[in-house]
């Protein structure tokens, strides 16, 4: 496979709400699956939440998404749990064991998603909108440092898609955390403004680095 993204220079500061924008194909998945470690044919150095991604032991990579919660379009619930064992899957798998602390965590985080009346729902039972507003929840229940997510409207109607953005936009001005968001809607952009950085030619142009250099 060749090269997808070359010369990338590219930063952002804790609690920023960053857009990825970009053609089909331009890189942005790549992107961003390089910054959670699943693709790992990367050169120089890339520090994500004090690891590099580019020199990252395998054993080390689930102490990285421990400190990031992901959001896809596609949603990539579990089918065969609740949206609470959805959420409970990902406190176990990191080591939470105190039911009562899974419970309250769970719900509090339900709950600032505005899904707590669906917690005993299996997945496949929700809509479009709320399957994405668990996804947020299950990407927000370890207390991530950053989110990354991937267009995360891509797959909802406009109104909805409205509604999602305002939500992360909440969490990242409420709970401080910092959101890289690719994405193709830029009636979403011009609604919810924020920096945007973009991939394009093979490489990323953030017009912030362009204009102080100019």
């Amino acid at each position: 496979m060749g090269v997808v993204l070359k010369d990338v220079n590219f930063s952002m500061s804790k609690g920023e709400f960053v857009y990825l924008i970009g053609k089909s194909g331009a890189g942005k998945t790549s992107l961003l699956r390089a910054l959670y470690a699943d693709n790992m044919t990367l050169q120089g150095s890339a520090d994500v939440c004090g690891f590099d991604v580019v020199s990252i032991k395998r054993r080390q990579i689930p102490m990285l998404r421990r400190k990031l919660g992901i959001v896809f379009q596609n949603f990539q619930l579990l089918t065969d749990r609740n949206v609470y064992d959805n959420l409970s899957f990902v406190l176990r798998s990191i080591g939470w064991k105190d039911r009562k602390k899974i419970d309250e965590r769970i719900m509090e985080v339900l709950t600032s998603v505005g899904v707590a009346d669906k917690a005993t729902y299996q997945t496949f039972r929700l809509s479009e909108g709320e399957r994405q507003r668990v996804g947020i929840a299950r990407a927000l229940v370890n207390t991530p440092d950053l989110i990354l997510a991937d267009e995360p409207t891509g797959n909802l109607d406009p109104i909805t898609s409205s509604e999602i953005m305002h939500l992360l936009t909440e969490i990242n001005h409420n709970l401080g955390v910092t959101m890289l968001i690719s994405t193709h809607d830029f009636m979403m952009i011009d609604k919810f403004p924020a920096r945007v950085v973009c991939c394009e030619d093979g490489t990323l142009v953030d017009p912030q680095i362009d204009e102080s250099a100019q």
